[in-house]
């Protein structure tokens, strides 16, 4: 009987163990699943980062990686439309704004869904924004992509985060169409 038991506590560790294992990869928990994604493209055409899009508790985490920009603050939105048409990406529309309130997070009447916090893009011309968003991709009341899709855009300059109806963060400099995988 004690042969059975200690048999059985080693298979109960053991099985233990393994579930730790079928949640975590090296030691981290495993990421979201992404759902979403662009590339972007400057007006020429050349890459100039990605987007990926993951559900997570409380929304949507988006992660933009960037390249081959200018050194700096750079404003970044979601836009209203699925279209990236250069040089300008004046296709891609306004911000996304569904609820219709004002432009930025530090204005009492806002912010629209679309206003993300800046990107600071290094010397080496990279950078990295991570922010999570209240909003669902393709289902709900007011989804991110709806008949017309939606794009994001990083800006020339830095976003002021309070002037209507784009905080002054100049023209838009690359620009990709968000798509659902």
């Amino acid at each position: 009987m004690r042969v059975n038991m200690l048999v059985l506590t080693t298979l109960s560790s053991a099985a233990l163990v393994l579930a730790g294992c079928a949640s975590t990869t090296n030691g981290m928990a495993d990421a979201p699943a992404v759902v979403a994604g662009a590339a972007l493209a400057d007006g020429q055409g050349a890459s100039k980062g990605d987007l990926t899009i993951s559900k997570v508790d409380g929304g949507l985490r988006l992660t933009l990686r960037a390249s081959g920009i200018s050194p700096g603050v750079h404003g970044v939105h979601i836009h209203m439309v699925g279209s990236c048409v250069a040089p300008a990406f004046t296709s891609a529309g306004g911000h996304w704004n569904p609820l219709g309130k004002q432009h930025g997070m530090q204005n009492p009447a806002g912010p629209h869904e679309g206003d993300l916090p800046n990107i600071e893009i290094g010397a080496d011309g990279t950078g990295t924004l991570t922010a999570t968003i209240p909003a669902t991709l393709s289902d709900g009341a007011n989804p991110m992509l709806d008949a017309d899709g939606a794009s994001i855009v990083i800006h020339a300059g830095p976003d002021d985060m309070k002037t209507d109806p784009s905080g002054n963060s100049g023209g838009r400099i690359a620009c990709g169409v968000i798509t659902q995988r």
